[in-house]
Order: structure tokens, then C-alpha cells, then sequence
């Protein structure tokens, strides 16, 4: 079975003694169930796990309070055969009304009595998870992020090489699929994008205009690799609204690990929020999914598969990204662009991508006249390949 590298932080973490709670979140499908199932079983201590996926509202005032009652009454029942301790692991926290609270409440009640209660929560909405984590729970907490599987992590489970992870993305559950490309379509355009619309943004945060995030999301799948100015969207998007409203739908859709809206890279934090969106796919299987063409056919045309690398070197970048190793960007000014700029403190790593697709002349010495101190990484070269990029760890780079 294959365990993701997030396995070993949480059990290192969990062998502490009692310190913090342990919160996992990242998108739908990247195997946070399956980790935290992992651990239990090799756990040193017993163990539930519970989910609130399917709790009814009539059901949720007092769910979380009966939960860790219970796990209590386990632990001390466990102690009689010799256990020091109980782990409480919930899935799909986010689901619970007010559930930072009743997470505050239980967790100081067993700090003050000294139970040795030890607490996992998951949950799929990073932007939900984290406005309840701040609210209540500051100083209690430790979080792990989990981004979509790699190219190593997809080659090592299914034996997939890189043209076919850069067009199939890293969506495990999907992977037997992929022989029937209309089946594998309507599998991540449904089960996954559908149900991440549907579940973790539109159910618990408030959109006024629900078909146009729809909209918008087709728009940037189809999109991703391209600059486009909001005004541009709406005049491709039908009762747009205004561009407050599509920035402030963008960040909703970065945050459930669908598409993000890259900003431009400035010294200056009021030029960055001010740019032109760069869409970038969280996953190319969205990018694919979207595609009226299929994977034989988008290898031939040079210039697709082009954006299709440039856009599955996006999503690794994307993924360091989420995990807080650095904060990425683009960089563009007249016809001088750079694809990708990572920025770590005072260092400044730009990533230009060499593909099928026509390259902006110029760009490289630009950006490195604008920013002396950067260094600069060409993707797809003789030097780099871009398969060999996927397989790097993006941290190594700086």
C-alpha cells in the first residue's frame, strides 16, 4: 500500500506527548482519509475515527460534544488493559456548525483535567478549516497540508511516465480510468469538480451568483497558463457582475484546491493584489477534463501540449506552494514574461518553461535587468528537462 510522506510528520507529531491538535486539510481526493486510516492502525494507542460528512443539521448541535465523550468513556475502559491514551481522529470537520468552539471547549476541558486524549481533525476546505482555527483554537493547533500526488508518487503507484502524468493529473481514485478517457472525464468533471463546488464551497460558504463561479471555473481550467485581466472575463463570462466579485470567486476556488489565480511579481505588495490573474490549474486532470480533445490527439499539436506542460509545471509549483515552502507568482511587463517566479524571503527563483508553445523573446534578460538578485531556471532544456522537473522536490531549489 502506498503511504504519502505526510504519514511520517503526523506519526512523529503523534508520538509526542500532548501538546497541540493535529489538523490535516488539502483538497478532495489526495488521500487524507486513507493517510490517518494508515496511521491508526500502526498507532501505539487505540483509536476511532469518525466523520461528519453525513450528519444531518438537525444532528449537529452536540455531534462533536458526543464524539469525544465517547472517545473518553473508550479511553477509560482501554486503560484497564493498559493503554495510556485514546486518539480521536474526525473527518469533514468543516461540516459541524460552529465546530471550532465545541472543539475548544472539549480539548481544554481534558487539558485541565490531564486526559491523555489525543485529537486528528480533517477536513477539505482550507479556507473554512482556517477561519475556525484562528477564531478559537489559536496556540492548540498544528497543521498539515496535503497537495495532489506527484508525478513520483503516481509513477511509483501506477507506473505512469510524465507525458501521462501531465495530462491526467494526480487524482489517484481516478487512475483506473484513464483507458476510457470519456469515463475518466466525466469521473473528475463530476465526482471531483462537481462535488467540490457543490460540498466544500457552495454548502458552506455564501455565493450569490453560483453559475457564474461555475463559469468562471470552466473559463480558468480551459484557460490555465493564461494571463487574463478581469475585465477581460467579463466580457467572456455572461452576468459577470463586477471584478470584486469574480477576484473574491477565484480565491474560493484556490482555496478548495481547484484553480488559482496567479498574482503578478512585484517588490510591492499593492502592484501584486492589483495585477492580472495568471490561471493555474491545481490539478491538470482539470485542465484535461475540460478539453474537447483527448491525450493521443493533444500530444500531435505541438502548441497544446505545450500549455499542457507549462501548466503541469504550474500545478508542482502550485503544490509547493499550498505547503508554505515559498509564494509564486508570474512576472510580465510589455512582452517580456516569465512564467513562474518563486519568491522564499529575500530570494527570487524564476522558472521559464521551454515547450511546443512559442517562447516570449526577451523575457529571461528582462526580468533579470528588473530583478538583478534573481536567478533564473529554464524548464525543458538540455540542463532541466521538464520530466526531470516534475521529479524534483521544489524546497531543493532554493
Amino acid at each position: 500500500m502506498n503511504e504519502r510522506p505526510h504519514i511520517k510528520i503526523l506519526t512523529k507529531r503523534m508520538n509526542e506527548p500532548r501538546r497541540f491538535i493535529q489538523v490535516i486539510c488539502g483538497p478532495r481526493q489526495v488521500g487524507k482519509t486513507t493517510l490517518v486510516d494508515q496511521f491508526l492502525k500502526t498507532a501505539q494507542m487505540p483509536s476511532v475515527l469518525v466523520s461528519a460528512d453525513a450528519v444531518s443539521g438537525v444532528d449537529a448541535t452536540g455531534w462533536i460534544a458526543r464524539q469525544w465523550e465517547t472517545a473518553r468513556l473508550r479511553l477509560s475502559a482501554e486503560k484497564a488493559g493498559g493503554a495510556d491514551g485514546f486518539i480521536l481522529a474526525i473527518d469533514e470537520i468543516q461540516k459541524i456548525p460552529n465546530w471550532s468552539e465545541a472543539v475548544k471547549r472539549e480539548w481544554d476541558a481534558d487539558s485541565r483535567s490531564g486526559l491523555n486524549l489525543k485529537v486528528i481533525l480533517l477536513g477539505s476546505s482550507r479556507l473554512l478549516l482556517q477561519a475556525g482555527l484562528t477564531e478559537s483554537l489559536a496556540g492548540r493547533f498544528e497543521t498539515i497540508t496535503m497537495g495532489h500526488w506527484s508525478l513520483a508518487e503516481m509513477e511509483s503507484a501506477f507506473g505512469w511516465d510524465a507525458a501521462r502524468f501531465a495530462w491526467f493529473g494526480g487524482y489517484p481514485g481516478a487512475a483506473a480510468l484513464v483507458d476510457d478517457e470519456r469515463r475518466w472525464k466525466d469521473y473528475v468533471a463530476h465526482s471531483i469538480a462537481d462535488a467540490t463546488l457543490s460540498r466544500d464551497i457552495l454548502m458552506l460558504t455564501r455565493v450569490d451568483k453560483p453559475a457564474l463561479m461555475r463559469r468562471l471555473f470552466d473559463l480558468g481550467c480551459a484557460s490555465s497558463g493564461q494571463i487574463l485581466s478581469y475585465t477581460k472575463m467579463l466580457g467572456q463570462l455572461a452576468d459577470a457582475g463586477n471584478t470584486v466579485t469574480l477576484a473574491h470567486y477565484l480565491d474560493l476556488l484556490d482555496t478548495a484546491g481547484l484553480l488559482a489565480g496567479l498574482e503578478k511579481h512585484s517588490r510591492e505588495k499593492i502592484r501584486r493584489r492589483a495585477s492580472s490573474p495568471k490561471f493555474q490549474v491545481h490539478n491538470t486532470a482539470l485542465l484535461a477534463a475540460v478539453s474537447e480533445t483527448g491525450f493521443a490527439e493533444a500530444r500531435r499539436d505541438a502548441a497544446r501540449w505545450g500549455r499542457v506542460v507549462e501548466s503541469a509545471v504550474g500545478a508542482h509549483l502550485l503544490n509547493g506552494a499550498q505547503e508554505g515552502l515559498y509564494a509564486l507568482h508570474y512576472w510580465r511587463e510589455d512582452n517580456a514574461e516569465i512564467d513562474f517566479v518563486l519568491a522564499r524571503g529575500s530570494a527570487t527563483l524564476g522558472v521559464e518553461v521551454k515547450s511546443g508553445a512559442a517562447a516570449q523573446a526577451g523575457g529571461a534578460a528582462a526580468f533579470q535587468k528588473k530583478f538583478p538578485d534573481a536567478r533564473l531556471l529554464v524548464v525543458g532544456s538540455e540542463a532541466m528537462p521538464w520530466e526531470t522537473f516534475l521529479r524534483t522536490n521544489p524546497q531543493t531549489l532554493f
